[in-house]
């Protein structure tokens, strides 16, 4: 048995936990925060095998310029004259070729598809604690013809890997979500999706390990790393220094900042995200993408949850009302009568999601530090590989043979 450091409280964080627990380590989890907020709380909650392209598409740099200057516009990169952010980007763009997205499509897919399965056996697994979980997949709505056809060459792509997809009619489609009227030509239905309420599970599980002997430490921000002979012996927080055997690093867009202290670089921008919560009945029972707008629509335990943007602006917090209205304009466009007051656009929040330069998480031990496993720069499907990674990090940590090959996601790939 080992002490296991988790440093970080997200969805990769607590996973990893959930699975260094259940190999027998002893556990701390540690967070700059009260565990309570960041994107593992505000997030869409769909686990994603559909999202088989990978965030570093070709095209996405020119698009991010293009819409740079636009307060509404779905994606944006907000140039910095900052070495971290000028060699992200040249990095992104040297990812975003034709040849490295088609190798990572049954990468993402395979991973995708392992994590639901471990949700599914998480769910199944009662004796541990319930979570709302539904199977439902996920609907590509288009209201254009051009659209229509990009979505669905992804489609045909996605059939190729082995996962079932339809292209449906606005006719066909209202067969399946009959409570909404739909302003729609069509969509490409995926049914590998599922989707969750990703606050209740934060919480349901975080009590679950705090019950199971899993130590949380609040308010604990990292500051230093004590390094001898290869490994961390310690780390100093603004208020403790703490001991442990193995270390993860699960700290989403923060990773780059704590790795330089380690001597290493592990290249992550943050993309900001928002969401609004509908607490009330909205007829919407089949997750959704609104396509020319990206925005993700989810049903979830009480409520309807509409996410959307992905901003490149560095870490901070702050809430752009345009891009909020934005995101509900754009549901109320899509789903007629749906009305979003002003209440509910007040009543935002918003989250960073890591994003590495190749579109694939970090997940794996660093090389010169023989005590660190880091997992990080998940992006937008941090939600979706929670459990993934924290099999994953478990199964390094405990010196097992990993579920899946680890190579695309070398922690030190762009050393």
């Amino acid at each position: 048995m080992k002490h296991c450091i988790v440093i970080g409280g997200g969805i990769i964080g607590l996973c990893s936990a959930y699975y260094l627990h259940k190999e027998g380590h002893k556990v701390t989890v540690i967070d700059k925060s009260d565990f309570s907020s960041g994107a593992s709380h505000v997030n869409a909650g769909i686990i994603t095998p559909s999202h088989i392209i990978s965030l570093a598409a070709p095209g996405m740099i020119n698009k991010g310029i293009k819409w740079m200057l636009s307060s509404t516009s779905p994606f944006s990169i907000k140039p910095r004259l900052e070495y971290d952010f000028l060699q992200w980007t040249w990095l992104f763009k040297k990812s975003a070729t034709p040849k490295k997205v088609a190798s990572s499509i049954p990468v993402i897919k395979n991973i995708n598809l392992f994590s639901r399965d471990l949700y599914e056996e998480l769910k199944q697994a009662s004796n541990d604690f319930d979570f709302h979980y539904q199977h439902k997949g996920l609907m590509m709505y288009y209201k254009t013809d051009k659209m229509g056809e990009e979505e669905w060459n992804i489609g045909k792509l996605a059939i190729k890997e082995g996962l079932k997809v339809e292209h449906l009619t606005k006719e066909e489609i209202q067969k399946l979500e009959p409570n909404v009227d739909l302003n729609i030509k069509g969509a490409v239905y995926y049914h590998s999706d599922a989707h969750m309420t990703p606050n209740e599970f934060m919480l349901k599980m975080k009590s679950y390990l705090e019950d199971n002997g899993v130590t949380f430490l609040a308010n604990e921000e990292v500051i230093d790393f004590q390094i001898s002979e290869g490994k961390i012996k310690s780390i100093n927080t603004k208020n403790n220094t703490i001991t442990a055997d193995e270390f993860v690093l699960t700290t989403g867009s923060w990773t780059q900042k704590l790795a330089k202290k380690l001597g290493i670089t592990i290249p992550v921008q943050a993309g900001k995200g928002y969401r609004i919560n509908v607490k009330r009945e909205t007829g919407i029972h089949i997750p959704a993408i609104l396509t020319e707008a990206k925005v993700a629509v989810t049903p979830m335990n009480g409520f309807t949850r509409f996410g959307g943007t992905m901003e490149i602006a560095g870490i901070n917090s702050q809430i752009n009302t345009k891009r909020v209205n934005t995101i509900a304009n754009a549901a109320e466009s899509y789903y007629n009568g749906l009305q979003i007051n002003q209440q509910e656009r007040k009543d935002i929040e918003s989250g960073l999601r890591p994003c590495s330069p190749d579109g694939l998480p970090y997940i794996g031990r660093l090389s010169k530090i023989k005590n660190v496993t880091v997992a990080a720069g998940h992006a937008m499907m941090g939600w979706s590989l929670g459990p993934a990674t924290g099999k994953l990090v478990s199964e390094i940590i405990s010196h097992k043979k990993t579920s899946t090959d680890l190579t695309p996601f070398h922690v030190e790939r762009f050393s």
